[in-house]
């Protein structure tokens, strides 16, 4: 299957290098480098993942990432070249799914894609009940997540680590495994990408940041998915 990728990059050269790169690993790829004009094919075209950079013309990659993340569910992996924690986490909180620093090492970047991509394309157990927990459910089938009846809109992303944390409901999971179960890359103790995914699902679960009833933290742990509400 071949993946159609959106790169949003005002360097045309670095633009041009990850371009042919992952064209060679037989992506079709589509370019941009403006940020007004990425909102706009994003939210009007069809992109299996949307790398993008920060520093751009018109409308950076924050304003980008929060402006379609509502109606994109597919992965958006950020790029900057400013670094820093600061970044890190202002684009995880706009709703990317990765963040990695330039310069843009292709193999990892491949690499990144390709985890992202996987769990998009993984085809669910037709024959798996929905998992219910007290007002919650999750239809793995359907990839659907209802609240009282209400549907509730995730990210792939979103939905996998609801999933993830669903079939252990009522146990403790440390939050070294999610990491490594889920972005499938070592956990170096600092990272916070999961920590601000579980923060976006909490929100967009109703779940009280300051007293979640839902998915609750462990110190010095991970987390806990209540088994009801």
């Amino acid at each position: 299957m071949t993946h159609h990728l959106l790169l949003v990059e005002d360097d045309l050269s670095l633009a041009k290098m990850v371009r042919d790169f992952l064209i060679e690993h037989d992506f079709e790829i589509t370019t941009e480098s403006n940020g007004v004009a990425a909102i706009t094919r994003i939210t009007q075209g069809s992109y299996d993942a949307v790398i993008l950079d920060i520093g751009l013309p018109g409308a950076d990659g924050f304003q980008v990432c929060r402006t379609v993340r509502p109606n994109y569910p597919g992965p958006i992996i950020v790029l900057t070249a400013r670094g820093g924690e600061v970044d890190e986490v202002i684009a995880l909180e706009a709703g990317a799914d990765d963040f990695m620093a330039k310069p843009v090492r292709p193999r990892a970047l491949l690499a990144r894609l390709k985890v992202h991509l996987k769990r998009g394309d993984a085809t669910p157990a037709s024959s798996s009940p929905p998992i219910v927990i007290g007002d919650l459910q999750v239809d793995e089938s359907s990839r659907n997540v209802s609240i009282a009846g209400s549907r509730v809109e995730l990210t792939t992303a979103e939905f996998e680590l609801l999933v993830y944390l669903a079939k252990r409901a009522g146990t403790v999971v440390p939050r070294k495994d999610v990491y490594i179960d889920l972005l499938e890359l070592p956990y170096d103790g600092l990272d916070r990408s999961i920590d601000l995914r579980v923060s976006r699902l909490r929100r967009k679960l109703n779940d009280d940041p300051a007293q979640p009833t839902r998915i609750k933290s462990v110190r010095g742990v991970g987390y806990l998915m209540a088994k009801t509400k």
